[in-house]
């Protein structure tokens, strides 16, 4: 059996919302592997760096040219005979590097039984026929929506933002209003059922206005926020200021024009993340990327229902009905990871701040490790899964073991490791404050890890 450590050549992919050039940590990844095909122009938006099997654009054995697919199709012990009786002969987890300069998509993923629905009736705009909850974890400052605003907040926007009121309807936006008030402070499930119904049916106002009256109401919209600076939006409401808001418009006007999208901000969470903090986003549940760079792992799917910000294919009527209308704080919608259990940080004298850290969501296909170690000679030895993984470096360098095989690893080498193989990773910097950073994703069924 061929050792299971295997580095991966990944195809990046390039679309409008992507950082252009050098500037985009999916193209510095994808060069740092030899490609006969790919080198970095400085004019070109590279958005993604695909890390998987899912075959819209599978990694490649850059010794052998072979897909991945192919490879654990031949040797289902990659994988793990618990892990391919569950989810087939094939990763259940898709790993990518995003580089966003431009706002992606008003969006929300299937479930599972959605996305079969609507694979059978469009092949064309949902290829598969699998849910795509996913995570994302910030490798550079990143800002982005998540989830519905608390209903307070919706409901000061429709009272204070004219031109969005003017769209969702007085006699709806009353009801909304009258609706959120009547139930506040119950937790009731009578009174969060109410709430949804009633945020669903605003919301869905707001996305079956025509366009002719979007594009109307854009224009005072904008006009505000160029002029109102801190007081747009009457100030804004505890989690995003009124200048942060007109910046938003202002911006995502400059990059759309019209767009339904500069209306949907009001009804989302503004996050801000900083490397290393993350976001788990459930199947349904709406969101959209504004910049930054991350890692993302989802379950391995391709599907995506957008509403805005977007020359893609729009399936407004599918979104509107598809979404949960869970309402949170933002920060109620980040996740809070912890220490990874099943690793051995051996340190130098100078590299005690090294750290493995595990992002472990409510579902069974993934889970992502995020290790740093500083300086020279600092080594992370993970435990054998009963499950694949996929490893990235995002900075600085290193050398990666399983058994007697030793490579290096550096910045944008990405690579295959087998179930039930031990892995070391351990850094080379050159002083005690370079930064050895990797991304392990991963999928192990859980009772075995339980010892069921």
């Amino acid at each position: 059996m061929r050792v299971p450590l295997i580095r991966l050549q990944c195809g990046a992919n390039s679309y409008d919302w992507g950082k252009k050039g050098h500037d985009s940590a999916a193209a510095r990844f994808a060069a740092a592997t030899p490609s006969s095909d790919f080198s970095i122009k400085d004019d070109q938006p590279y958005a993604e760096l695909w890390m998987g099997t899912h075959p819209s654009n599978p990694s490649k054995d850059l010794t052998t040219g072979r897909t991945l697919l192919d490879l654990v199709q031949d040797n289902q012990a990659l994988l793990a005979p618990s892990v391919a009786a569950q989810y087939g002969n094939k990763l259940p987890f898709l790993l990518k590097v995003l580089s966003i300069n431009k706002a992606l998509s008003i969006q929300a993923h299937p479930n599972k039984k959605l996305a079969e629905q609507l694979h059978a009736r469009d092949p064309k705009n949902y290829p598969d026929d699998n849910h795509k909850p996913e995570m994302a974890i910030a490798i550079t400052p990143f800002e982005g929506f998540c989830g519905f605003r608390p209903l307070g907040e919706i409901a000061h926007f429709l009272e204070s933002v004219q031109p969005l009121r003017q769209l969702v309807g007085d006699d709806k936006a009353k009801e909304f209003i009258e609706t959120v008030k009547r139930n506040e402070g119950t937790e009731s499930e009578e009174a969060t059922r109410e709430n949804k119904k009633a945020l669903q049916t605003v919301f869905g106002a707001l996305m079956s206005s025509s366009e002719e009256d979007m594009t109307a109401a854009v224009k005072p919209l904008v006009e505000a926020a160029s002029s109102a600076g801190s007081e747009f939006a009457a100030g804004g409401v505890s989690t995003t200021s009124g200048s942060v808001l007109a910046e938003l418009v202002t911006r995502l006007h400059g990059q759309f024009g019209p767009d339904y999208g500069l209306f949907v901000l009001f009804f989302l969470n503004f996050v801000t993340l900083q490397p290393g903090e993350a976001l788990f986003l459930r199947a349904d549940d709406i969101h959209a990327y504004i910049s930054g760079d991350i890692v993302e792992c989802m379950a391995s799917s391709d599907n995506v229902v957008r509403a805005g910000l977007t020359p893609k294919f729009k399936d407004v009527d599918t979104l509107v009905d598809m979404l949960t209308y869970n309402y949170a704080p933002i920060d109620e919608q980040k996740m809070h990871p912890v220490d990874y259990p099943y690793v051995t940080l051996n340190r130098t004298a100078y590299s005690s701040g090294s750290s493995a850290t595990l992002y472990d969501p409510p579902i069974d296909e993934f889970s992502v490790v995020r290790t740093v170690l500083y300086g020279g000679g600092s080594k992370a030895t993970f435990d054998p899964l009963d499950g694949p993984s996929i490893i990235i470096c995002t900075g600085g360098k290193g050398k990666i073991s399983v058994g007697p095989t030793v490579q290096e690893i550096k910045e944008g080498y990405v690579y295959f490791v087998g179930a039930t193989a031990e892995c070391v990773l351990e850094s080379e910097g050159d002083d005690q404050d370079d930064e050895f950073v990797t991304f392990k994703a991963f999928c192990e069924v859980q009772e075995h890890r339980n010892g069921a």
